[in-house]
C-alpha cells in the first residue's frame, strides 16, 4: 500500500473483555459486588473509569433469591390449557404466566409472552438449566424482578468501593424472530449508554442519517456472551474495557420496542 493512502482514515480503536475464573457458586444473599472487588484485588486488575461490569442474568437472579420449585406451584385452568399446546409442564406454564403480560404465541414447544418489564421472550426467560435450590425438587429460575435496579445498586457500590466511574450491565441470552440462534442482549442497565441515537448526524460522505438508532447495550451483551459461554463455561461475570459507553443513566428499558412500533404482532 502507497504511503500516501495512509493517515487519511479516522484513528484505530480497541476494546478488552476479560471474564475472571474462579468465581463461587452464586447462592441467594450472595453480594455480587463484594465478588467483583474480590476478584479484581485477587487478579490485580482493579476497576479504572470507563469500565463496565457485565453480569450474566442467572447470578443476579440466583442471588436475589428468583428461584420457584414447581413442586410449589398450583396450575391455573389458563396454565393446563396452554400446556397442552405447547407440550410443557403446567407448573412451568404457570411460573412463566405469572411472570407475563400477555400471550404473544402458543405452539408444540414454545411459548413467547409479553414479560411484565415489556420486553417479548420466550418462557418469560425463566430458565430451568444449571439451577439447583436449597432442596430436592424440580427448580426454575426467574429473571430480576428490576433489572435496571438491581444494576443500580450494583453500579453505586462498584463506584464507591473501586473509586471508579464504572458502568453495570445485566444480560441475558434471548432468540430473535428474524434470527436464528440465540444473542446476548441487555436486560439491565445503569450507567452505561443503551441505545445511541445518530439521527442528524452525518456519515462519512456528508449524508445526514435519518434512521440510525444503534442498540449498543444488546451489542455489548453479545460481545460479553462470546466469553461467558451458553452451558457448562462458569464465566458469568465480563468486565469490559474501552467500550465508551459509561455515561449517565440510560437503563436496558430504553431497548424495550413500544407495542405500537412492534411489527411482528
Amino acid at each position: 500500500m502507497s504511503s500516501s493512502t495512509l493517515g487519511i482514515g479516522p484513528k484505530s480503536k480497541e476494546i478488552s473483555l476479560w471474564a475472571p475464573g474462579d468465581l463461587p457458586f452464586i447462592k441467594p444473599g450472595m453480594d455480587l459486588a463484594e465478588i467483583v472487588l474480590d476478584t479484581t484485588r485477587r487478579e490485580q486488575r482493579p476497576l479504572v473509569d470507563g469500565d463496565v461490569v457485565v453480569f450474566a442474568q442467572k447470578i443476579v437472579s440466583k442471588s436475589e433469591n428468583r428461584l420457584v420449585n414447581l413442586e410449589d406451584v398450583s396450575p391455573s385452568q389458563k396454565a393446563k390449557e396452554l400446556a397442552k399446546i405447547c407440550q410443557k409442564d403446567a407448573r412451568l406454564v404457570e411460573v412463566v404466566l405469572s411472570e407475563s403480560k400477555d400471550v404473544v404465541r402458543c405452539i408444540p414447544g414454545l411459548i413467547i409472552v409479553r414479560h411484565k418489564l415489556g420486553f417479548v421472550v420466550a418462557n418469560a426467560g425463566v430458565d430451568h438449566s444449571n439451577v439447583k435450590g436449597a432442596s430436592d425438587g424440580d427448580w426454575v429460575l426467574l429473571l430480576p424482578e428490576d433489572p435496571d435496579l438491581s444494576a443500580k445498586n450494583y453500579c453505586l457500590t462498584l463506584r464507591e468501593a473501586a473509586g471508579a466511574t464504572v458502568g453495570v450491565a445485566i444480560i441475558d441470552s434471548w432468540g430473535r424472530a428474524w434470527r436464528m440462534g440465540t444473542c446476548g442482549s441487555c436486560i439491565g442497565a445503569y450507567g452505561v449508554t443503551t441505545l445511541s441515537d445518530l439521527r442528524g448526524n452525518p456519515d462519512l460522505f456528508g449524508r445526514t442519517l435519518e434512521s440510525t438508532v444503534v442498540g449498543v447495550g444488546d451489542e455489548l451483551a453479545a460481545a460479553a456472551s462470546l466469553l461467558m459461554g451458553q452451558s457448562s463455561e462458569g464465566l458469568p461475570l465480563v468486565v469490559a474495557r474501552g467500550t465508551s459507553l459509561v455515561a449517565s443513566n440510560g437503563g436496558a428499558a430504553n431497548l424495550v420496542r413500544p407495542i405500537k412500533e412492534d411489527l411482528f404482532q
